[in-house]
């Protein structure tokens, strides 16, 4: 039965692609992704009976899901389909296809609210479920409903080259406040020669390809850093009308500045994804503004790279664009969902095994992920395992509430703002002055 919530949903002018890490169609996968190799979906009707469908957004984790459904079928004689994709494909935009052709997955992936709105009312909600009270990291929605089942945990700070910081007498534990941090890559700067690197920090503001980097994640330390993972005080005024905190965006925009003044130029308003993240994982950045998803391509597809500069031990510190702020930004990138006229018993069985040690194991071991749930005791072997880790237990999380930002603002509105800023059209107050009128005009509309 369609329902009214998809008659928006499928709207000729609604195009929702899934936000992306690294520039796929999903968090945390790099642009080098592939292109979708999933299985042939089933014809007609969802799954049922002993057989579930599952529409996987990240490709490079496919071989690892196809393993443990046949793990799982070995245990319960439940058939799990995986159907990956990736590679820029628009998924959401396939999910509606699906929807039309009365061919929707048992469980599909989410990433950003609009995401979950375009299914509203066909969406399980797994609060009671076992696995839900093991994280604190699954998508609850404004009612309250948790509909979102988190996979991995990614981190976004401010990563760094731990080698280079002690060759040049850097503690970053001490880098606290931006005076600090700027003191750091002015000293890093000073030193390029004898330490061997091309600039302090590996800052790349092109808007066309990486608007993601910046009007998101960036960003999204401005909506976040610092604050306890329920304080919402940013994102809810950005969402009353598109309001700022003054102080605390000029405070963001000069920060902002140092990464300017210290990145690479050849990086700055025109390099890529894959040339920032080659370039760190061969030394030659001691800091980089991406997430701990580079890990993986750091080991990966960079790993002849990353051996060369001897496989160096990284680590991450916050953005600190005010005296104090502790935390990093942590979260699930996506979520899977269980569609609500699909099998529910057999997915809502199928999550809850994903969900402990025989699968947290592979999931983790061999797909590289971080788990997200408390009781798992198995550490990735991805470089920003460890810090991660750290921070978590200690409790120096917040949250990633750009993921509420209106659809299109970065892509559309505020990466190209950082983008004019990085290339000298714009000063620190032309920054805050024209994101603050672009963002208005955004929430406006």
């Amino acid at each position: 039965m369609k329902r009214k919530t998809i008659a928006v949903l499928l709207a000729a002018s609604m195009v929702f692609g899934l936000t992306a890490c690294g520039g796929s169609s999903e968090g945390g996968s790099d642009s080098k992704t592939p292109n979708s190799e999933s299985d042939p979906p089933s014809s007609g009707t969802s799954s049922s009976g002993d057989t579930i469908r599952l529409v996987n957004g990240k490709i490079e984790i496919d071989s690892q899901l196809k393993k443990l459904a046949e793990m799982y079928k070995e245990e319960t004689g439940v058939t799990v389909q995986i159907e990956s994709m990736g590679g820029g494909i628009d998924i959401q935009g396939t999910l509606k296809g699906y929807y039309q052709a009365d061919n929707m997955p048992d469980i599909f992936v989410n990433a950003v609210a609009a995401e979950f709105d375009n299914w509203e009312g066909l969406l399980v909600d797994m609060s009671d479920q076992a696995w839900a009270s093991d994280t604190e990291s699954a998508y609850v929605d404004e009612d309250g409903k948790t509909v979102g089942f988190p996979y991995t945990t990614e981190a976004i700070g401010l990563a760094y080259n731990a080698e280079i910081l002690e060759k040049a007498g850097i503690d970053p534990a001490s880098l606290t406040g931006p005076d600090e941090i700027e003191a750091a890559f002015e000293k890093l700067d000073s030193q390029k020669d004898e330490l061997g690197i091309t600039a302090a920090v590996g800052y790349c503001a092109e808007s066309t390809n990486l608007y993601w980097s910046t009007g998101q994640h960036l960003f999204g330390n401005y909506l976040d850093a610092g604050l306890d993972r329920d304080d919402t005080t940013y994102i809810d005024m950005l969402s009353d009308g598109g309001k700022f905190d003054v102080d605390r965006l000029t405070d963001f925009a000069e920060f902002v500045g140092v990464l300017n003044k210290y990145s690479d130029p050849a990086l700055l308003v025109s390099g890529t994804y894959d040339q920032q993240i080659l370039n760190f994982a061969s030394g030659k950045y001691a800091f980089v503004t991406q997430g701990s998803w580079i890990g993986a391509t750091m080991t990966t597809d960079d790993a002849d790279a990353y051996k060369e500069a001897g496989n160096f031990e990284v680590g991450m510190i916050p953005y600190a664009f005010e005296e104090g702020i502790d935390t990093i930004l942590t979260n699930s990138p996506s979520w899977w969902s269980v569609y609500s006229e699909g099998n529910v018993d057999a997915s809502l069985a199928f999550l809850q095994w994903l969900s402990e040690d025989e699968a947290q194991k592979v999931l983790v071991e061999e797909a590289g992920f971080i788990s997200p749930f408390k009781s798992c005791t198995y550490v990735a072997p991805d470089p920003f395992a460890q810090t991660m880790a750290d921070y978590i237990s200690a409790g120096k999380t917040s949250s990633w509430h750009w993921l509420g930002m209106k659809e299109g603002y970065a892509m559309n509105y505020s990466g190209q703002v950082f983008a004019d800023y990085a290339a000298g059209s714009l000063d620190t107050e032309g920054f805050i002055k024209t994101l603050q009128q672009v963002t208005e005009s955004c929430y406006a509309e």
